[in-house]
């Protein structure tokens, strides 16, 4: 054996140990700090490991090479609150029966439903929340009842206010109202106010962790940014040369390298799991105060334009740095394997997620254990994804896809489209051009009993 095929071996098994080790993490030692910073409608591409090359983006590129990208992540429906929901509590959108945007005064996400925080509450984490909840504006459903000890802004989309182009007549009825530990401190959000959104949130963030000293925390940070309408600092304004949307995604940039900034100065990196991405694509109605996607159609669709979302994890100790990663996983995912990592129990409630460390931390013998992730658009399921990230069927369904983009803020035109029973191959084709279910009969009869069971589980009444 030549000896650089031998030290190949060598790197091989030693990195296969500690990925091991690592994926036991908490075992012996303390369990780690998770924090998650969600976007909201930021699209695949917005950013420099994920092709953005319109305006600098350093802080989450040094992200992705102290960490690992994942191009194949996915939610289980492309619009805010039933994305939300999925992410905190690990359940599919027809169990949890959470679909679309919910409006102001919802009740919103049921209390069965255990969220992340409560999970990790009992194992000692503290926990804190700080940006868009959109989860329910109501006493029992807002974040200080949800297991978060402290908390500040939204109760949902910063566009539900009286300045919405769409209605504003409707959307002036509700006040838009910034929240602190379940008190409201301001009554009625201005457009002065939204432009230090992005601000407070880090700030809050940034506070928290220094706070937090050996006790293990979850922090998460749902940003109201990049929905319209946009809004940043002074200190951004203009600083990207390529417009309003550039200047955002800059102003979120920094809010990802003050957290980690934070996190090294407390000496937590190397214990904290970093979670980094979006609730689903982009708003493409909005044109260039959208960000941008190569896949096919966008949010609200599912497609993977809307579904499909740039994902970077970082765990020092456990995860290659600078590495891309093509295995798929959803963010179903997220409750059960940061349980498992906190060594923590899962809710009495069903969890519909699985614990995929190992296949994130990328062993060499790990499996998807999911065997399909379900994909909706609003109260309808639409088709499933397979677990390995490789094959999607639609079912057959309608679906807006973009006539005319808006300018200056204004959404533009969408016209409505049809797709029939289809079997896209994503290895082969991830734009879901070409209809395979014909040369692929085995796998479209098996993904289609599949997609059978799951409608008559979770969608009794959808023919």
């Amino acid at each position: 054996m030549p000896i650089r095929e031998g030290k190949g071996w060598l790197r091989l098994l030693l990195c296969s140990w500690l990925v091991w080790s690592w994926s036991h993490a908490g075992e012996a030692d303390q369990p780690p700090n998770f924090v998650v910073i969600f976007l909201d409608d930021s699209g695949w591409g917005d950013f420099g490991p994920f092709g953005q090359k319109n305006y600098p983006t350093p802080h989450v590129d040094r992200l992705a090479e102290t960490g690992t990208s994942f191009h194949h992540f996915y939610v289980p429906q492309a619009v805010c609150s039933a994305s939300r929901a999925a992410l905190l509590t690990g359940c599919y959108p027809g169990r949890t029966r959470v679909f679309g945007a919910h409006p102001p005064n919802a009740k919103g996400l049921d209390p069965e439903f255990a969220t992340l925080a409560e999970v990790l509450k009992p194992q000692g984490y503290r926990t804190a929340f700080f940006g868009k909840w959109h989860l329910g504006d109501r006493p029992e459903t807002r974040p200080q009842a949800r297991g978060f000890d402290e908390t500040a802004g939204l109760m949902y989309s910063n566009d539900m206010w009286k300045f919405h182009p769409g209605n504003p007549e409707y959307w002036g009825r509700f006040p838009l109202r910034y929240w602190e530990n379940g008190e409201i401190t301001i009554e009625r959000v201005t457009k002065r106010h939204q432009t230090q959104l992005t601000t407070w949130y880090t700030e809050k963030a940034v506070d928290f962790i220094r706070r937090q000293g050996d006790r293990p925390f979850f922090l998460y940070v749902p940003h109201s940014m990049p929905h319209v309408p946009l809004f940043c600092s002074d200190k951004f304004l203009g600083k990207s040369g390529v417009g309003l949307y550039g200047d955002v995604m800059m102003e979120i940039d920094w809010s990802v390298g003050q957290i980690v900034a934070a996190l090294k100065a407390e000496n937590l990196l190397q214990r904290t799991v970093i979670l980094f991405t979006s609730d689903n694509g982009p708003w493409v109605s909005y044109g260039r105060r959208a960000g941008v996607t190569p896949f096919r159609e966008a949010k609200g669709t599912m497609f993977d334009g809307g579904v499909r979302n740039a994902c970077i994890v970082s765990y020092p100790p456990a995860l290659a740095a600078g590495q891309v990663s093509t295995r798929a996983f959803c963010s179903l995912d997220v409750l059960p394997t940061f349980a498992a990592l906190a060594q923590a129990e899962l809710p009495e409630n069903p969890v519909d997620g699985e614990n995929v460390w190992d296949w994130i931390a990328g062993r060499p013998d790990a499996r998807n254990p999911n065997r399909y992730y379900p994909l909706s658009n609003g109260s309808e399921f639409q088709g499933l994804l397979t677990g390995d990230g490789r094959w999607k069927l639609h079912r057959p369904h309608r679906y807006r896809t973009l006539l005319v983009a808006g300018e200056n803020g204004l959404p533009g035109k969408y016209r409505q489209a049809e797709i029939g029973w289809s079997l896209f191959d994503l290895a082969a084709d991830p734009y879901e051009s070409q209809n395979v279910k014909a040369r692929h009969p085995e796998v479209f009869t098996r993904l289609q009993s599949w997609a059978e069971t799951h409608r008559q589980t979770f969608y009794p009444r959808q023919k």
